[in-house]
């Protein structure tokens, strides 16, 4: 029973991932499917990937710039960690990846664990922002192509919902970050009088540690430039969409894509198996499929530029994690004994 309830999570998120699949693919043929996935020019995926890769480069400044305030790590140093994180996210359940890069910082240059962690939540706040807004800036594009559909309706109550979602944390974190000595008053009021008095130091700890993670985004100046990373970033994602259509026998306008992308990663924070899979296929079939795409093609695209979202930095990030544990000599189950590492922080 304990071993059930362990792993409870991980049985929830394939359970959703196999709904999610069968949505998708429900009505199809495979053998049609086959067809467009075997007639695609895959010449194209190339410059999709490097593309992408210029993105996950972008991502790893970005990271540089938000722990600069803490530690100065070039954007060299950075990358490895960024490529092992995704590659986590990828094969491990519960985005683990964004742990695991956060214990390769702390491992490679000391970085406090929960600082790091303060600096990925704040990215994926911003993320989030951004795709929001790739979503309301198309979402009337989309509603003249399928007038009053329920999947319009559907697009804009989860946008409605995740907007309120992402512009609350973040202004939560904005104001933590302009009002330090009051945020930490807030806290330590809630876990002396929540928390038993045998975790009160730990956590005083942690907590005094995360609010150091959120330095950078003290100055107005540096929000902004984050956020423009983010965009930066999140286009050059879309241009991968871009690239990728190209070896279908299909188009859509950039701007379609940009929705297709802000919907299908805001799916993928659905609780699913790793790989976001079925939660990053059904929304994208559905947006193409909305924009007058067959079903055979828009799951054969979406199959393949998930593939190739995939593949490519789970390989990479493979290299750099096994590089790393020969180099230090360490086994697997060193790297994920994470918890000592967060009891040292204390």
């Amino acid at each position: 029973m304990e071993k059930l309830k362990k792993n409870l999570p991980m049985i929830f998120g394939v359970a959703i991932s196999a709904l999610f699949l069968w949505l998708a693919l429900r009505g199809l043929k495979l053998d049609e499917v086959g067809d467009v996935v075997a007639g695609a020019n895959y010449i194209w995926l190339v410059p999709g990937v490097l593309v992408y890769f210029i993105g996950v480069w972008i991502r790893s400044w970005r990271w540089h710039f938000l722990l600069k305030p803490l530690k100065e790590i070039s954007t060299k140093k950075m990358f490895p960690i960024v490529t092992i994180g995704y590659m986590g996210n990828n094969i491990f359940p519960a985005r683990l990846g964004e742990v695991l890069r956060a214990v390769f910082l702390k491992r490679r240059e000391n970085v406090p664990i929960s600082a790091s962690l303060a600096t990925i939540i704040v990215e994926r706040i911003f993320d989030g922002v951004v795709m929001l807004a790739f979503v309301f800036l198309n979402l009337s594009e989309l509603a003249k192509l399928t007038g009053d559909s329920g999947f319009v309706g559907n697009i804009q109550q989860v946008a409605i919902i995740g907007t309120s979602v992402f512009i609350g944390a973040l202004a939560i974190f904005l104001l933590a970050a302009m009002f330090p000595k009051i945020t930490a008053k807030i806290g330590t009021w809630f876990i002396v009088k929540l928390l038993p008095s045998s975790l009160e130091e730990k956590m005083l700890g942690i907590m005094n540690k995360f609010l150091d993670g959120l330095i950078s985004l003290r100055s107005p100046a540096n929000v902004l430039m984050v956020f423009f990373t983010s965009t930066i970033i999140w286009l050059l994602e879309t241009g991968k969409y871009w690239f990728v259509m190209h070896a279908f026998n299909f188009k859509v306008s950039f701007f379609a894509l940009m929705l297709m992308n802000g919907i299908v990663n805001l799916a993928t924070t659905i609780p699913s198996a790793p790989g976001y899979a079925g939660t990053f296929d059904l929304p994208g079939i559905a947006v193409l499929k909305a924009y007058g795409i067959n079903h055979a093609t828009a799951a054969g695209y979406t199959l393949v530029l998930h593939a190739a979202l995939w593949l490519p930095i789970t390989v990479l990030g493979l290299y750099y994690f096994f590089a790393y544990l020969a180099k230090e000599d360490m086994s697997w189950k060193e790297v994920f004994a994470w918890k000592e590492e967060v009891e040292e922080e204390k």
